[in-house]
């Protein structure tokens, strides 16, 4: 497929990581045609890249995005460098890294910059804004989040990324939430699949993975060591009692945006949205998704739905909860579980109402936040 010449004005892109999605993202947008600086804190994962001259993007067939050889204007390990002229930085790292990405940017931050994170998980726009804030680094400048990461990929290659899905429409929202046009008309040069979510209080929330990732890994941990994930994830791995659980974890996220004065969609109404899927129970509208048929469960429980879910998911759910008065007794539980599974302090290691700039805040000092800055 040939490559799309960009609209003007073009801005210039700062990919912040060379793993997954920061490859293909960074890879789709040079054979757009726009300029690219590659950041990563590894010297050994870019050494390949530059090898290369690049990386090589493959894209399944019936995707509708270019493939070929992608060159970037830079790659570098001095994020002040992949940063200096950028007009977008884009944060394509897990989850765990937001925090240390904000640190090290702060420094070298200009005025106009717009910072997006893919995807922020929950709270992940919030806890990079409170980093950029401490800095006294956060005026003039927008930082947003992506509901989840636009590409469906994987790194076949140390310089070669395979794309097996684009997505049609990605919500995206900044703080305050009055910028995200701004943000969208940024970017549009080079994505129209992004739109405008509501706020990042539900880009946030309206994170299901924090519902399916953790709950599901914790409770077929043993099957998962025994048989090395090879069952079903969602269709084995939910039964109808495991299926009760997570409707208990869903009922309390729902909760928590309640008593934050946000409407947050139901894990059983986001299945009918995103995938068609409907059942009068969530077990029923789980065994009604075709898309979860074939999915295998993860090889290990040492996986990114337990270290990424639970400290950057499940924790800022239930550090919210406690702000606002809202019971989590069920997230509680799998995060103590995940905790023993693993010998980890997650509550230390995650999101917090501290690390997200809430502590202390009332309803209203918190729409104000999201909704005005």
């Amino acid at each position: 497929m040939a490559a799309k010449k960009p609209e003007h004005p073009a801005p210039v892109f700062c990919v912040v990581g060379a793993g997954n999605g920061g490859l293909a993202m960074a890879g789709h947008l040079a054979l757009m045609g726009f300029r690219v600086r590659l950041y990563n804190r590894s010297e050994e994962r870019l050494n390949p890249i530059r090898q290369r001259g690049g990386v090589e993007l493959i894209t399944r067939q019936g995707c509708h995005m270019p493939s070929g050889e992608a060159e970037f204007e830079l790659v570098t390990t001095d994020i002040g460098s992949a940063m200096d002229g950028a007009d977008v930085v884009m944060v394509v790292v897990p989850a765990t890294g937001h925090r240390f990405v904000a640190e090290a940017c702060a420094p070298h931050v200009k005025p106009g910059q717009t910072f997006i994170l893919h995807p922020g998980r929950t709270g992940g726009a919030l806890e990079f804004h409170a980093v950029l804030k401490r800095h006294g680094k956060i005026e003039d400048v927008v930082v947003a989040e992506a509901q989840t990461l636009i590409y469906a990929c994987r790194v076949s290659n140390l310089a070669q990324v395979q794309v097996f899905g684009f997505k049609n429409t990605v919500p995206i929202a900044a703080i305050p939430a009055h910028s995200t046009p701004e943000v969208i008309a940024r970017i549009r040069p080079a994505y129209r699949e992004f739109v405008p979510g509501d706020n990042v209080m539900k880009t946030s929330l309206d994170n299901i993975g924090a519902i399916f990732h953790p709950a599901v890994t914790v409770l077929n941990c043993s099957r998962i060591e025994s048989t090395r994930g090879d069952f079903e994830y969602y269709i084995d791995g939910i039964g109808r009692s495991a299926a009760r659980v997570l409707e208990a974890l869903d009922a309390e996220r729902v909760a928590v945006g309640a008593a934050a004065g946000f409407h947050c969609m139901s894990a059983r109404e986001w299945l009918y949205i995103a995938y068609g899927a409907a059942g009068r129970t969530l077990f029923d509208a789980i065994r009604a998704n075709e898309g979860y048929y074939g999915i295998k469960a993860p090889s290990q429980v040492d996986h990114r739905y337990i270290w990424e879910d639970v400290p950057m998911s499940m924790v800022p759910i239930a550090s919210l909860g406690e702000l606002l008065g809202v019971p989590c007794p069920t997230i509680r539980a799998i995060i103590s579980l995940a905790e023993l599974m693993h010998e980890r302090d997650f509550w230390a290691e995650g999101r917090t109402v501290e690390s997200m700039g809430l502590a202390g805040m009332s309803v209203r000092d918190i729409r104000r936040l999201v909704l005005e800055g």
